[in-house]
């Protein structure tokens, strides 16, 4: 098992982390806007609210979720069928911004995409709510440089991940304190999460994203990671970022009993991450191991589980 001097066997990274919990502005999702319909249409179908074009767009949306964020579009199916459009919208836009670097050859014409949705977002809503979430996600997305502590990587998880559950909660008509700090920690996890499992992939690129600090703190260099080296020092490393998601889960965990209920089905992505967590685990933080690409195939199965007892 990958040791660390900065935690005990899967213990925390740091116990206590300066505005984890921030709450995030009031705010509400105008149901008026083109994709983002929310809870005002409870009663009728989305489709049929938001027009007869709506379903060319929907199936766009659901598409390319199901290709490019699998686990995303699984965790949408199981909300309440009046938000799920919305959902897919919300996710789709999210997906398309975090495919933008690696679509396009020049740097050039990523920025013009990133410009093209920052006019469109503005030209929608106007300095109105969601404006700002929206706006967060887009800025974050222009970004695309290494971290040099796990405070950015958190940073960068809650400005993204974090702002979609916000986004996600408002759609489902809740704003309640404490499904906000759940959400902080979740997607604060799910950024983590994501920045572990795309390290092979961002290393074939030649580009290393795992938080300096750690690395440096347990000796490995950026050609460590690029060379796919699996010694003892590069699991650490791992199991220290690891920890840290672990830890973010056990936070939103913690709220369970003050959360709405009707909040549950906004943080099923949770059933993903500890599944990836319990992998990462299991081949001892060897994040170059095989079996943490392959897709588990009773996923579904657990998400249903988790929706129908209701916790999350």
């Amino acid at each position: 098992m990958a040791a660390s001097v900065q935690g005990s066997a899967w213990g925390p990274l740091r116990v206590g982390i300066p505005g984890l919990c921030c709450r995030r502005p009031p705010l509400g999702l105008y149901a008026r806007v083109r994709r983002l319909p929310g809870p005002e249409v409870s009663g009728r179908s989305v489709a049929a609210a938001s027009g007869p074009g709506t379903w060319g767009t929907d199936h766009y949306c659901l598409e390319l979720l199901r290709k490019r964020d699998y686990e995303g579009y699984l965790c949408s199916l199981l909300l309440p069928a009046e938000s799920r459009s919305s959902v897919f919208a919300l996710r789709a836009f999210n997906v398309e911004l975090a495919q933008v670097k690696d679509s396009v050859s020049e740097k050039t014409i990523g920025l013009m995409r990133i410009q093209f949705w920052k006019k469109t977002v503005e030209d929608i809503y106007c300095d109105k709510p969601p404006h700002q979430w929206l706006m967060k996600i887009i800025d974050e997305r222009e970004n695309d440089k290494a971290y040099r502590n796990i405070k950015e990587l958190e940073n960068y998880a809650e400005n993204t991940q974090s702002s979609l559950l916000y986004l996600t909660l408002e759609i489902l008509g809740i704003k309640d304190v404490h499904a906000d700090h759940a959400a902080s920690h979740i997607g604060k996890a799910q950024g983590i999460v994501t920045c572990l499992r795309a390290t092979p992939y961002h290393g074939s690129r030649r580009k290393v994203f795992l938080p300096m600090d750690i690395c440096m703190l347990h000796g490995v260099s950026q050609e460590d990671i690029l060379r796919r080296n699996r010694d003892k020092n590069v699991r650490d490393v791992i199991y220290d970022i690891a920890s840290q998601a672990h830890l973010h889960l056990k936070h939103a965990r913690s709220f369970h009993k003050s959360v709405p209920v009707k909040a549950f089905p906004a943080f099923l992505q949770t059933v993903s991450l500890e599944d990836f967590l319990k992998k990462i685990r299991r081949v001892d933080f060897d994040i170059f191991h095989p079996s943490l690409q392959q897709k588990n195939t009773l996923l579904p199965l657990y998400l249903y589980i988790q929706s129908w007892r209701k916790i999350y």
